[in-house]
């Protein structure tokens, strides 16, 4: 994910920037000013008990502050990051928002700040009275807005100057030149650390469903390329023309057309905090071309999580779908299935082995009800990520 801080004192142009920004990266927009009166307006839980300290006169303490904001990018999170204006305020805030951001498996990309000269901003805020009608906009009020940003943001900056993602950026010419310098610094600061899970289990250990449930949790990009190929196959596609054959018979289909198909899919989504792989690698030289295929994205596997099931219990489980709505081709025919099973015990093995030998190899029970397996799956995350943060110390 992108993540991004702008800041600016009052007049600096943080607004007209901020909708470049967003439209260029497809970010969503976090202004806690603006979130929380909308919480308000709609008289949420949240927004009832923040109007009643306002009405108080009271500060909406961080706890309300945290909750709207997790709120809205957890409403968000098929964006590419998040555009946080004028937030965090305070070190407190900015602690809080590392653990925020560390919950989706990401963080803060970098911190902007339009420098504009005072007497600059003054003229700016005069100008901009004259248009709007503005009753604060007045020299009294002005230099006490600019003072109190000056006050609270300092401890902030230091903060994330300290972190080395601090960028002061020249507030001071054109509209376009200023956004330049902007997206200039963005696109040499957005190194990607992405966490990249491969999910491995006998056909039936469900696979699919957890994959998919681990994506949302975890705001990864799922790739399953079962699912790509059908989509393929089903709109008639070149590739899902080459596809359809071997896709009947329960086959791993030619290297190639997955490869285009995976490359795709991490084009597209080049912001992600990182990807689930389910059913590819199938073999050790689709484990090869995933590393390799990584390695373009300066990334690599982080996780391997592999679902334990016995065979028995993985031909029940495809018997009993292919009874539903979600039944698969090669689901309907006791051949196919036992075919997929040989396939895979002779194909997959050697690269479980593969895996095991660089360290990122988990095993997880997949008999269980979804919750419980998809349990065990998180607590393993959770390792993985623990250990890939080690790794990079």
């Amino acid at each position: 994910m992108l993540n991004i801080a702008l800041f600016g004192p009052p007049g600096a142009g943080k607004g007209t920037q901020s909708k470049l920004l967003l439209e260029k990266y497809n970010l969503t927009y976090i202004s806690t000013g603006d979130i929380l009166r909308e919480e308000i307006t709609k008289q949420t839980a949240l927004g009832k008990e923040a109007k009643e300290i306002i009405d108080k006169g009271g500060l909406v303490p961080d706890e309300i502050i945290v909750q709207i904001i997790e709120k809205r990018v957890i409403m968000n999170l098929d964006s590419h990051g998040i555009l946080f204006d004028g937030f965090p305020r305070t070190v407190v805030q900015a602690y809080i928002l590392e653990g925020l951001l560390l919950k989706l498996n990401s963080s803060l990309t970098c911190m902007l700040s339009l420098e504009v000269p005072d007497n600059q901003l003054i003229s700016r805020m005069l100008e901009r009275a004259k248009v709007s009608g503005r009753a604060d906009d007045n020299i009294d009020v002005i230099n006490v807005r600019l003072q109190e940003y000056e006050n609270k943001t300092k401890p902030v900056i230091e903060f994330y100057r300290k972190k080395g993602i601090y960028y002061p950026i020249n507030g001071v010419g054109s509209v376009e030149g200023i956004f330049e310098q902007l997206v200039k610094t963005v696109e040499t600061t957005n190194k990607h650390d992405y966490f990249n899970v491969v999910v491995l289990g006998k056909p039936g250990s469900g696979k699919g469903t957890q994959g998919e449930i681990l994506a949302k949790k975890n705001n990864l990009v799922y790739i399953s390329t079962g699912k790509l190929l059908r989509k393929e196959i089903a709109a008639n596609t070149e590739l899902g023309l080459a596809a359809k054959p071997f896709m009947e018979r329960g086959e791993i289909v030619p290297d190639e057309i997955a490869i285009k198909l995976i490359e795709r899919q991490i084009e597209k989504n080049a912001s992600a905090s990182g990807f689930i792989f389910k059913g590819f690698p199938r073999t050790i030289v689709q484990a090869y071309i995933l590393d390799g295929l990584l390695r373009r994205i300066n990334s690599k596997v982080s996780l391997m999580l592999n679902l334990r099931l016995s065979t028995l219990d993985a031909i029940k489980r495809l018997n009993d779908r292919s009874k539903t709505d979600r039944k698969r081709i090669y689901d309907t025919s006791t051949e196919l299935i036992l075919n997929r099973l040989e396939e895979y015990e002779k194909k997959t093995k050697p690269v479980i082995e593969y895996y095991k030998k660089q360290s990122v190899f988990f095993e997880i029970d997949g008999a269980g009800t979804e919750e419980e397996v998809n349990s065990r799956l998180q607590e393993s995350i959770r390792k993985g990520m623990r250990q890939a943060r080690g790794n990079d110390l």
